[in-house]
């Protein structure tokens, strides 16, 4: 008989035990009525006899034990040979439904429409890491608000370097707050070795994901577990412009010069300044610098230090009095 899941249980629950007063009572008679076609203990013996561990006595009249030792390897071996060869045939399947996908994922049809929407996070994550492996030419990737773990950042880091080493350009926009990140940090540095261009920016950007320029995924208005897919190609031209002008805003993410690191703290400083003066709440203004709401108030508590003022209230009033906006620098260069 085939052994499967239903004969192991058999085995552990009722043949053991019957193998067990085997070995104990040097044996069992053949014409025992439990192991009888008609006996409870019929098929756990019966599986005994088909494994080998139990065999008949010289004379017949009834069976004795053998040792599992020597019955083991024929058992388990064709099972582990057998888990082998289904393990291998798994992956030329799933290297053949690999190639169909990729020939899919490339058609106009497939993700149903020029704007398909994905739900849930998982189906959102694969698809993700499928259209990215896909990638031939150009990866573009915007993230604000980077809160990946190290073992995501790894993970990333890895299938990211092999596309690299395969000659796909990569570039990633963050915000400023993500150098503060120490492990953001190590995996930019480990990109970024390997040819990937990183930069940040101290505006608040949507996320962003363009593959070979032909398409693009973004947030659905309706939450996180929900991303809307675009493959119109005049709608996808017009996000890579929008990136575009980003990119040429931001700051490389390679340097950690001084003067590079005082331009930044100056640029969140400006960007601060324009949150308190649109009047906007404390959760809406650190989402928008990408920090928590305990850094965005050590922010504003440094500005009210400056100004040598007590309240929001004096702080407004003070650089409104001073004619300051938060967005002197912009003006400065036109």
């Amino acid at each position: 008989m085939p052994l499967g899941q239903h004969e192991r249980a058999v085995f552990e629950e009722r043949s053991a035990p019957l193998y067990e007063e085997i070995v104990t009572s040097g044996g069992i008679s053949a014409t025992d009525r439990r192991i009888g076609r008609r006996g409870e203990l019929h098929e756990a013996f019966e599986l005994l006899v088909e494994v080998g561990l139990v065999v008949r006595s010289d004379d017949g009249t009834s069976w004795r034990a053998v040792d599992p030792a020597a019955v083991q390897a024929r058992v388990v071996a064709p099972l582990g040979q057998q888990g082998a060869q289904l393990i291998a045939e798994s992956a030329h399947w799933a290297q053949a439904f690999s190639s169909l996908s990729h020939a899919w994922r490339r058609s106009p049809s497939a993700v149903g429409g020029p704007f398909t929407e994905i739900r849930g996070a998982t189906t959102i994550r694969t698809f993700l890491e499928s259209m990215v492996a896909d990638s031939e030419e150009e990866l573009l990737s915007a993230q604000p608000q980077d809160r990946r773990g190290v073992k995501q950042l790894a993970e990333v880091s890895a299938r990211e370097i092999a596309l690299l080493k395969r000659g796909v350009r990569m570039r990633t926009l963050y915000q400023h707050a993500a150098r503060r990140g120490t492990d953001t940090r190590k995996y930019v540095a480990a990109v970024t070795a390997a040819g990937a261009e990183v930069r940040t920016l101290d505006e608040f950007f949507n996320r962003l994901i363009v593959v070979d320029r032909r398409i693009a995924v973004i947030p659905s208005h309706e939450g996180l577990d929900v991303a809307m897919v675009i493959s119109e190609r005049s709608m996808v031209g017009y996000l890579v412009d929008m990136f575009e002008r980003h990119w040429e805003r931001a700051r490389p993410f390679t340097s950690s010069e001084s003067s590079l690191m005082r331009d930044i703290a100056a640029e969140q400083r400006a960007m601060t300044i324009r949150m308190l003066l649109e009047g906007r709440a404390d959760p809406a203004g650190a989402k928008r610098l990408g920090v928590s709401p305990r850094t965005y108030a050590a922010y504003v508590a440094d500005l009210k230090s400056e100004f040598e003022v007590e309240t929001r209230f004096q702080l407004g009033y003070e650089m409104g009095k001073r004619g300051i906006s938060g967005r002197e620098a912009d003006e400065s260069t036109t």
